[in-house]
C-alpha cells in the first residue's frame, strides 16, 4: 500500500503533532506528514515540524481581510500538498462552507471532550461545573456545524474528586496523544471513511462511536 500525504493544520504548540510525527515512523501506518501549516506565527508545532524535516508554513489569518478570504487562500496552499486526509491539531479556526465542501470527507478534528457535549471552548471548566464523572476526547469527520460532525471514536478518563482544571487537561491531553494517532492510521489505512455524512469503519455503517 503507498503511502498517504497527510497535512496538518496546527495554531499552537502542537503536541497532537508530535503524537502524529512518532505515528508515522511505524511501519504499518501507510501515511506521511506532507506539511504542517499554522494561522499563527512562531509557534511551537512550527519547530516540531522543521526539528522532524517536515514543511512548515505560517498562513496569519490576521493578514486577510475576512474569514472567507483567509479559507480561500489556505485551500490554495493546502491543495499544492496535494493531501489525502488533513488534521486539525489544535488549528482554533472556525472553517467555511466553501472550505469545508473543498475537502469533505478528508478532514478530521479532535475535541477535548465526549461530543456532543461541551462543543465549543473550555471543556474541561464545563465538565468540572457539572460534577461529570467523565471527561474525555473525541475524533470525528468536519462538517459546516462546529464540533459536530459525525463521530469517530472517543477516549474517556475518570474524574477524580480532587481534580482541578489543569490536571484534567494533563489527563485528557495523554488521551488524545493515543486517539489521534490511531484514528490517522486507520484512515490512511483505509479502514474508516465518510460516505453520505455517515461514518464507515472496515466496510461497515458505524452503529456506536469506537471507544479506546
Amino acid at each position: 500500500m503507498s503511502k498517504k500525504n497527510i497535512l496538518v493544520l496546527i495554531s499552537g504548540s502542537g503536541s497532537n503533532l508530535q503524537a502524529l510525527i512518532e505515528a508515522q515512523k511505524q511501519a504499518d501506518f501507510f501515511g506521511k506528514i506532507v506539511a504542517v501549516i499554522s494561522n499563527k506565527a512562531n509557534v511551537l508545532g512550527l519547530e516540531r515540524a522543521t526539528s522532524a524535516n517536515i514543511p512548515a508554513l505560517t498562513l496569519q489569518h490576521i493578514d486577510y481581510p475576512s474569514r472567507e478570504a483567509f479559507d480561500t487562500a489556505l485551500a490554495k496552499t493546502i491543495k499544492t500538498y496535494d493531501p489525502d486526509l488533513i488534521i486539525l491539531a489544535g488549528f482554533m479556526r472556525i472553517l467555511t462552507t466553501d472550505f469545508v465542501e473543498n475537502f469533505r470527507g478528508k478532514l478530521l478534528n479532535i475535541h477535548p471532550s465526549l461530543l456532543p457535549k461541551y462543543p465549543g471552548l473550555h471543556t474541561h471548566k464545563r465538565a468540572l461545573e457539572n460534577k461529570d464523572e467523565y471527561h474525555g476526547s473525541s475524533v470525528h469527520f468536519v462538517t459546516e456545524e462546529l464540533d459536530g460532525g459525525p463521530l469517530i471514536a472517543q477516549s474517556k478518563t475518570k474524574i477524580a474528586n480532587d481534580e482541578t482544571e489543569e490536571s484534567l487537561i494533563k489527563k485528557v491531553l495523554k488521551l488524545e496523544h493515543q486517539l489521534y494517532p490511531q484514528v490517522a492510521k486507520w484512515f490512511v489505512n483505509d479502514q474508516i471513511k465518510l460516505e453520505n455524512n455517515e461514518v464507515f469503519f472496515e466496510n461497515k455503517k458505524l452503529e456506536h462511536i469506537i471507544q479506546l
